[in-house]
């Protein structure tokens, strides 16, 4: 769930950048945090790795909630307001699964 989550917030961030309503620069450590903490999630084992997620998450929110909250009651475009949505949404599930993965014990023989 918490890599599915990241995935959607990278598109979710991508969506903003073509809409052309960010001003990041050619590339964004935002995108670039999102982009590490997925391939982090997926690729590297231990439930430490899932700290990734809250980390990205939460530079990414935390960005967001200073320079871009209004962008989610813009309806134009179309493409910035579901963008910053699917972006907020994602990043906010990321970030609270990244927690409870960090905090379960593993079942059965792991």
């Amino acid at each position: 769930m918490t890599l599915w989550a990241l995935v959607v917030g990278g598109v979710g961030f991508v969506l903003q950048m073509l809409a052309g309503i960010t001003d990041t620069p050619t590339v964004p450590p935002g995108l670039i945090a999102i982009v590490g903490a997925a391939g982090l999630v997926a690729f590297v084992p231990g439930r430490a790795v899932f700290l990734a997620a809250p980390a990205a998450g939460l530079l990414n929110l935390g960005v967001f909630a200073f320079k871009g909250a209004d962008r989610l009651s813009e309806l134009s475009p179309v493409g910035g307001f579901v963008g910053a949505w699917a972006m907020t949404v994602a990043l906010v599930v990321a970030t609270v699964g990244g927690v409870v993965a960090c905090g379960t014990r593993p079942v059965g023989n792991a």
